[in-house]
C-alpha cells in the first residue's frame, strides 16, 4: 500500500499535469468548485483563515469574504500548475507590475535589491514576470516542504521559471551566506516574509496584535547595504497586480534596533496592502498566538 507521503506526491503530480491539460475556463470553474466545497466543509485550514481574516476586518469575517478568499487561494494553485506552460507574452498579459523601475535600474547596473512580500495573490507569477518579462536575475527562498519529493518538485518548478532557489533549511550552504552572495552578484532577492517559520523572529504589531516576522529581509538589507522594498499583490478579474513601494528606512545605530524597526515597517506596509485586498491574502496557518476566534459559520 502506498505511503501517505507517496499519495501526496502523486496528488501534486496529477494536479500539475491534469490542470494544465484542461481548457482555461474549465480549469477556473473547477478551481472555484473545489474552493466552495472546501469552504462548506469548514476544515481546520478554513477555520484558521476565518480567524486571520477576522483580525484584518476587525470582527467576524463575512461569509462572502471567506468564499472569495478560498477562491483566490484555489486560483493561485490553478495558475501555479499552469504557469510552466505559459509563454512570456502570456505572463506579460496576466501580470501588471507597478513601481519596479528602481529595482530594474539597480539590476541593470549589477546591483542587488530585496523585495519583501506577503502570501498574497500569485507571488510565483510575480517571480516569473521578473525572470521572463523583465529578464532580471531573481533569487528566492523555498520553504522545505514534506514529503521531500514534493519539495524537489517545487524546486524544479520554480527553477523552470528561471528562478535561483535557496532552501530555507537543510541545504548545502547557510541561507544567509547564499542570499548575500546573490545580492552582491546583482540579483533581485524576493522574500515572502509574513510568516515566521522558525518562531524565532522579530516581534511586531500586525493588525493590532503581537506576532513574529522573520528577521531575514531586514538583516540582509542592512548587512549588504542594499535597498529593501515591499510588494503588495492582489487579483483583478483577468490578471494579478503588484505595487512595489520603498525603499524602507533601515535606520542607523545598533543592529538589533535597526532590525526591529525595519521589520515593523515591513509589517505596517504588508498590513496596508492586505487590508486593501483581504480576500487575496492566503494565510491558512496560525499567525497570532492569541487568535481572534469568532463563532464558526
Amino acid at each position: 500500500m502506498p505511503t501517505r507521503d507517496k499519495l501526496i506526491e502523486w496528488g501534486y503530480l496529477a494536479a500539475w499535469k491534469g490542470v494544465r491539460l484542461l481548457p482555461e475556463r474549465a480549469a477556473a470553474a473547477a478551481s472555484r468548485r473545489f474552493a466552495d466545497r472546501a469552504r462548506r466543509k469548514n476544515g481546520r485550514p478554513v477555520r484558521q483563515l476565518r480567524r486571520n481574516l477576522a483580525r484584518v476586518v476587525g470582527g467576524e469575517a463575512p461569509e462572502p469574504l471567506v468564499r472569495e478568499a478560498m477562491r483566490s487561494y484555489a486560483r493561485y494553485w490553478t495558475e501555479a500548475f499552469r504557469l510552466p506552460a505559459m509563454s512570456r507574452d502570456d505572463i506579460a498579459a496576466r501580470f501588471e507590475m507597478n513601481g519596479y523601475e528602481p529595482v530594474a535600474e539597480r539590476a541593470a547596473a549589477g546591483l542587488g535589491s530585496i523585495v519583501a512580500l506577503p502570501h498574497s495573490a500569485n507571488w510565483d507569477l510575480a517571480g516569473a514576470w521578473v525572470c521572463r518579462v523583465a529578464r532580471d536575475p531573481l533569487t528566492v527562498v523555498a520553504e522545505r516542504l514534506k514529503p521531500e519529493a514534493v519539495f524537489r518538485r517545487f524546486l524544479e518548478y520554480r527553477e523552470s521559471l528561471g528562478m535561483t532557489i535557496v532552501p530555507s533549511d537543510g541545504g548545502e550552504r547557510d541561507p544567509q551566506a547564499a542570499l548575500g552572495e546573490a545580492l552582491q552578484a546583482g540579483h533581485v532577492l524576493a522574500l515572502v516574509a509574513d510568516r515566521d517559520l522558525g518562531r524565532s523572529g522579530v516581534e511586531v504589531k500586525f493588525f493590532g496584535e503581537t506576532t513574529t516576522f522573520p528577521s531575514g529581509p531586514a538583516l540582509l538589507a542592512i548587512r549588504n547595504d542594499v535597498p529593501l522594498y515591499t510588494a503588495a499583490l492582489h487579483y483583478e478579474r483577468d490578471r494579478a497586480v503588484c505595487h512595489i513601494t520603498g525603499p524602507v528606512d533601515t535606520g542607523t545605530g545598533r543592529l538589533r534596533t535597526r532590525i526591529a524597526s525595519t521589520t515593523q515597517a515591513l509589517a505596517d506596509e504588508f498590513a496596508d496592502g492586505i487590508a486593501s485586498h483581504p480576500a487575496d491574502w492566503h494565510m491558512l496557518q496560525r499567525l497570532w498566538s492569541a487568535d481572534f476566534d469568532p463563532p464558526e459559520a
